[in-house]
């Protein structure tokens, strides 16, 4: 079985994959395997040099994510032909790594799951929400920039309204609740009844 897992930046949901990581379930992080991508696949090399020009790379054959971003993040175009190389890799990536997969479900954890059709490949989709304030103070102590750089991240992300209507569940990483509890209780069911509710 297949869990998709998504959520807004700073919702917490590499929080919520760390912990059914310590129940032993395999989780496939999209994102960091894209970074990876975008430094190790030579297909992908060659399209972003094509795109953005050498200086894409820096001398040490590793993309320069400052100017990728400065571009990719000011420019929905140029991002969506960037996802468009990307995302075939990632989901072979993922199709390739559950095959090696023994567990009773597994985890695809991404920021951008709904938005680029990967949920249709899952079982079932968790949304991982917080408070948009909560969020933002989060963000900003993690990657130390402003609260507009957040804001500006965040308008680039489908709400948790547009998310929630393609979710199977949702968790509210509040602070307030515990979420510990209810991961487990999640994990028994799929692992019992192959499914969350």
């Amino acid at each position: 079985m297949k869990v998709g897992i998504t959520g807004g930046i700073g919702s917490g949901k590499s929080t919520i994959c760390n912990i059914f990581k310590l129940l032993g379930v395999p989780v496939f992080e999209a994102d960091v395997v894209a970074k990876q991508l975008l430094d190790s696949d030579s297909q992908i090399k060659s399209g972003l040099i094509h795109l953005f020009g050498e200086g894409i790379y820096m001398d040490n054959g590793s993309v320069n994510r400052k100017k990728l971003a400065n571009i990719i993040f000011n420019d929905n175009i140029q991002l969506e032909k960037m996802n468009k190389m990307v995302h075939p890799v990632v989901r072979e990536k993922f199709n390739d790594w559950v095959d090696k997969q023994n567990h009773k479900y597994i985890i695809h954890e991404a920021a951008i799951l709904f938005e680029s059709g990967f949920y249709k490949m899952m079982d079932f989709n968790i949304l991982v929400s917080a408070e948009k304030r909560q969020r933002i103070e989060r963000v900003k102590k993690r990657d130390a920039v402003s609260e507009a750089q957040v804001l500006e991240r965040m308008n680039r992300q489908w709400t948790d309204e547009e998310k929630r209507k393609l979710a199977s569940i949702e968790i509210i990483n509040d602070n307030k609740r515990l979420i510990i509890p209810e991961i487990i209780e999640i994990d028994k069911k799929l692992k019992k009844y192959g499914k969350i509710w």
